[in-house]
């Protein structure tokens, strides 16, 4: 699957598959080749885009992740699991505890009873889907650079 990508797996062990600038999409299992295929997309619309392959969440890579986010790109996380007890909340905690003030977009499945049906149909459903990937990406990139032009104030 991560051939093309001179991947090997090692236990623990975090591989980006791919640099960028502005967003950095660190992904899990399945959701890695969408993450890729995502980044390709967007490439096409000049947005540069890194891939960070998390291929274990216990143990997980942490000094790789405090890599990929100390910098000002978008982070988005992306599983085929609940945002509850996967990456998300992993890559999260991460940088909560080194004190990375980075915000964390989760790609991921509801906390909720979940329909049954195909892969396909479910991942279009819960957002999973590549087409979804990317038009998150762009929402959160005009999101990103709307707070950046003009921050909200600070809450008392």
């Amino acid at each position: 699957m991560l051939d093309e990508y001179d991947y090997r797996f090692e236990l623990g062990k975090a591989a980006e598959l791919r640099t960028g600038r502005d967003v950095v999409l660190i992904s899990t299992g399945l959701m890695t080749m969408r993450a890729l295929q995502a980044a390709a997309r967007l490439e096409a619309d000049h947005v540069d885009v890194a891939v960070l392959h998390v291929p274990t969440i216990k143990p997980l890579d942490r000094d790789a992740i405090l890599r990929a986010a100390r910098t000002d790109r978008l982070v988005v996380t992306l599983e085929n699991h609940t945002v509850v007890g996967g990456l998300s909340e992993a890559v999260a905690a991460t940088l909560a505890f080194a004190g990375v003030g980075t915000r964390v977009v989760p790609v991921a499945l509801p906390d909720e009873f979940l329909a049954a049906g195909a892969l396909p149909t479910l991942h279009d459903r819960y957002g999973l889907s590549t087409d979804s990937v990317v038009s998150r990406v762009k929402a959160e990139l005009d999101s990103h650079a709307a707070r950046a032009v003009d921050p909200a104030p600070p809450t008392v």
